[in-house]
């Protein structure tokens, strides 16, 4: 007598099992349901996890990078946005537009269901209900978040004097990456046709990173790579992308659905060893992550 996977029979032996067989059956059917009502689980379709596009399951590439607006507020699953981050399994996440139950959601979904541990730094600059749901008289924290797979240590959050229309601010902690202690620093400027707000916003975030020999800088800026108010920020570090520059001759992928380059990926101490962006359907901004290489910094 033959079976499938399910212990499934046909003909007349299934007349002849009788009851056993049809328990089965029926627990067989109510999986499949199940199945098709969960969906798959990894975002090529598969019904179960496999190999991530860079590492073993469990592993971070330890002199990766990865910064990404998630958007916000849009309907989108935290599930998927961790299996987003997971195919690249970064050293580094800096989230722009990040409720802190989403990044908590997302932390715990990386651990369970990929086998990435994250530490975690907020550098929440408002509560909104609107923003981040939670009770009108107890709203969510809103802002960016930086997760690293290395400790963190100096936690900073700033909040802009001037944010623009919302709120805005940068956060920065001290971790590693390739091997060496570098700050990050994570940022999200003041929206778009605001550019004297955003030049105020990068003359302070700038004086912070001067400070630092090694540094990297991640973050939507809101503005195109020949903007002026970002002329502080490229007399200080490089795009990840070596073909990205402030001029009429470089060439930068967008990093939007409206075929904008907002999103940065700047080093200070480090050389781009390899840049990806990634679209998705889960948010309006796309994935980008740079590989890097620390360079030699003279400790005077």
């Amino acid at each position: 007598m033959q079976r499938d996977a399910c212990g499934q029979v046909s003909g007349e032996e299934a007349k002849v099992l009788g009851k056993g067989t049809g328990a089965r059956l029926l627990a067989c059917a109510m999986l499949a349901v199940c199945m098709v009502l969960v969906g798959p689980s990894t975002p090529n379709g598969g019904l179960f996890a496999g190999p991530r596009h860079a590492a073993a399951a469990g592993d971070v590439v330890p002199n990766r990078v990865l910064t990404w607006n998630i958007c916000n507020p849009c309907e989108v699953s935290d599930v998927d946005r961790a299996a987003d981050i997971a195919a690249y399994a970064p050293q580094v996440i800096g989230m722009q537009e990040a409720c802190v139950r989403d990044v908590e959601r997302i932390r715990e979904y990386l651990k369970n269901l990929h086998g990435l541990v994250y530490n975690v730094e907020y550098g929440s600059v408002l509560r909104k209900w609107g923003r981040c749901g939670g009770a009108p008289w107890s709203p969510g924290a809103f802002g960016q978040a930086i997760l690293s797979a290395a400790p963190m240590t100096d936690p900073v959050n700033v909040e802009y004097p001037d944010g623009g229309s919302e709120d805005r601010g940068y956060m920065a902690v001290t971790t590693t990456v390739a091997g060496q202690p570098v700050r990050v620093f994570n940022t999200h400027l003041a929206q778009r046709r605001q550019e004297t707000v955003r030049a105020d916003q990068t003359r302070v975030l700038a004086a912070e990173v001067a400070r630092h020999d090694r540094a990297i800088l991640l973050g939507d800026f809101n503005a195109d790579p020949d903007a002026p108010e970002l002329t502080r920020i490229w007399a200080l570090a490089t795009d990840a992308d070596p073909q990205c520059r402030p001029s009429p001759t470089g060439t930068c992928l967008p990093t939007t659905d409206w075929q904008s380059k907002f999103d940065y990926v700047f080093l200070r101490g480090f050389v781009p060893l390899r840049h990806r962006v990634h679209p998705t359907p889960h948010s309006d901004h796309h994935l980008l992550h740079t590989d890097v290489n620390p360079t030699d910094v003279d400790p005077t």
